[in-house]
């Protein structure tokens, strides 16, 4: 039997170039007809996905939320404008909810996105008439802008606000500061020049600096996804426990940390499958994508995620078949799935699917600037950040913790991102004990009491504190953090708490310093900049690092279309991130997701998180190879 236990996907998505292990099984064409068939049929069981989160959500507020697990779900709830084709590859985006792609000016200043009329809201107690009654609610223009608005509101203290700030719409950071400054309640109905509905069905923007690439903002659902006024004014703080959105689900059931249960949202509008595998697809996937053509999704009644923290009882739901898919093959496994990256035959012979991708993330070390210990901008300062980078055996990392399935970062920006450079190469890649301990020599610090612990310059003690959550591959990854500082010399102590305990306190600049991964929303590099981007400290800029030469730069890359120009100044800003050395950029992963052979049309796009809505169960070959009944 199958049982409830299931998990999700462990990560947002990006468009990389698709690396599949394995040839797809013989049953998959012939299982697409079924699919196909039993979709729409009334009679049909409801067809339910089942997989598992590695770390808990957080909230169902998007303007609240920058966790990847929670957006994950935020994304298949609420719609943005535009979104970003499943199997495009490379990335394209397409309208949502408008009905054409943005008029956008010249200068790159101000953006007109029209909306489809007949999109409504999933059924809320929120939404009532003049009488009290029940009434449906239509998607228009001005829940675009309260939605947007909602993130300049200091009550909800956004952690994404400075992805809109740093565009500058015009108004909405002095409405935002009267609020502040007043300490009076966020004026949603004051007009501002820069957000405008123009009709019932037209947004207009208008920003202070030109911003080629504002657009992408809006291809998130889980960032800028239209919120009803009516349903934040219903629920108050506790907007978190509902969201409600005009997407394919709607949150059906949630216990926190444990289990999240979204199911189809009846008053989804007509969207129907309209896919296009680039040449050199998988040939099954490119044959479902053909079959497919013009069938309505969401194909999937039910979502069911878990959240197990524990690489071992992710892997065995799995294998148990009590999750149909595996979301981030956990790395401790890769020798037995995915020996020398190929499927395993014993997994092959079950009809098991791999895909294995290059994620345009990074994995990295933030050293906290305003910390008195390790942050500063001082040379013996930035010469104690040197010293540990130097002292960190990352070839060590990817060998013993990540199996494999990662290579070597040299600076903040990922691969598959415009911006990125294969052939760049820096000093964070080098390892080398003898120098690490010749700098710290050099800058004073040094054993002074005979304990085999260096000192700080004036004596102090000198002891590192970093961040870490209770899971076994956090353990792994302090247990090469505590090898590598010993050998150098230094001290270093770990604090290990719940992920998002760690995050808030890492928002508030709580932590010395703590190991965290970022991933691309979108195919650009400028959210890896932005790590370094004084203004985003308490959002993005976990470093706190505030260094007025590269704000100068940051801004000056952002308001450039893409070109030669664009992709210079990208690279100055990264090496005065390396130079600095903030973040101690460790690797950028692979990722390998597994399906059991009744999971249909399964793709990982790194930058569409709610793929459920283009995934389908076969129902028959599920029964076939003993599957019970829905969870």
């Amino acid at each position: 039997m199958r049982t409830t236990f299931r998990r999700a996907l462990a990560t947002t998505f990006a468009t990389g170039a698709l690396l599949l292990g394995a040839a797809a099984p013989a049953w998959a064409e012939a299982a697409s007809g079924t699919a196909a068939s039993t979709a729409g049929s009334g009679a049909a069981a409801p067809k339910v996905l089942r997989y598992a989160f590695l770390i808990a959500e957080t909230t169902f507020d998007p303007a609240r939320v920058s966790d990847l697990y929670s957006r994950t779900v935020l994304a298949g709830i609420f719609d943005a404008p535009y979104e970003w084709e499943f199997l495009a590859d490379p990335t394209r985006m397409r309208p949502a909810t408008a009905a054409a792609m943005p008029e956008v000016s010249d200068d790159f200043k101000t953006f007109t996105i029209r909306l489809k009329p007949g999109i409504f809201f999933a059924d809320d107690p929120a939404f009532k008439g003049a009488d009290g009654r029940p009434v449906r609610r239509e998607l228009v223009a001005e829940d675009y802008v309260y939605s947007i608005k909602r993130h300049y509101d200091p009550r909800w203290s956004s952690p994404n606000l400075y992805l809109l700030e740093n565009a500058k719409i015009l108004g909405l950071s002095e409405l935002r500061k009267k609020a502040i400054d007043g300490k009076v309640p966020f004026d949603y109905d004051a007009p501002v020049e820069g957000l405008r509905a123009l009709d019932r069905y037209t947004l207009q923007i208008r920003l202070g600096v030109p911003t080629p690439r504002f657009m992408h903002n809006f291809t998130d659902g889980s960032f800028l996804g239209a919120v009803a006024r009516e349903v934040v004014q219903a629920y108050g703080d506790k907007v978190g426990e509902h969201p409600v959105g005009t997407g394919p689900y709607r949150l059906a059931e949630w216990k926190r940390s444990s289990r999240i249960v979204l199911e189809r949202n009846p008053n989804y509008r007509e969207v129907f499958y309209d896919e296009k595998p680039p040449p050199g697809a998988d040939a099954a996937l490119a044959r479902l994508a053909a079959q497919w053509q013009g069938r309505r999704l969401p194909f999937l009644d039910r979502v069911v995620i878990s959240i197990i923290e524990e690489p071992q009882p992710r892997w065995l739901a799995f294998l148990n078949e009590e999750h149909d898919l595996l979301d981030n093959l956990p790395f401790e496994f890769a020798g037995t799935a995915i020996p020398n990256n190929r499927l395993a035959p014993n997994l092959a012979r079950k009809g098991i699917t791999m895909t294995r991708t290059a994620r345009p993330d990074v994995a990295m070390s933030f050293f906290n600037m305003e910390h008195p210990l390790v942050g500063g901008y001082e040379p013996h300062k930035v010469a104690l950040r040197r010293a540990i980078s130097l002292g960190v055996d990352v070839e060590r990392e990817i060998r013993l913790v990540r199996r494999g399935q990662a290579i070597v970062a040299q600076g903040p920006m990922a691969p598959t991102t415009y911006g990125y450079d294969p052939a760049f190469k820096s000093t964070l890649s080098e390892f080398n004990r003898a120098r690490a301990k010749a700098l710290l020599d050099m800058h004073g610090y040094v054993d002074r009491n005979g304990d085999g612990w260096r000192e700080q310059p004036d004596g102090q003690p000198l002891v590192l504190r970093y961040a870490t959550q209770p899971d076994q591959q956090s353990r792994q990854l302090i247990e090469q953090w505590q090898k590598n500082m010993t050998e150098i010399g230094l001290k270093i102590e770990f604090d290990a708490q719940k992920w998002p305990e760690n995050l808030k306190a890492s928002r508030a600049g709580k932590l010395m310093m703590w190991g965290v991964g970022w991933l691309a929303g979108a195919p650009d590099a400028d959210t890896f900049l932005a790590l370094g981007y004084g203004p985003n400290k308490g959002g993005a800029n976990h470093s706190r690092f505030n260094l007025p030469a590269f704000d100068a730069l940051y801004e000056r890359q952002r308001q450039l279309p893409d070109g030669p120009e664009r992709l210079a100044v990208m690279q100055d800003a990264a090496r005065l991130m390396v130079a600095y050395m903030p973040y101690k950029f460790h690797v950028h992963r692979f990722v390998t997701d597994l399906a059991h052979p009744w999971v249909l049309g399964y793709q990982r796009n790194n930058y569409v998180r709610e793929f459920w809505k283009y995934v389908d169960i076969d129902a028959a070959e599920l029964q076939r190879r003993g599957g019970g009944a829905p969870d």
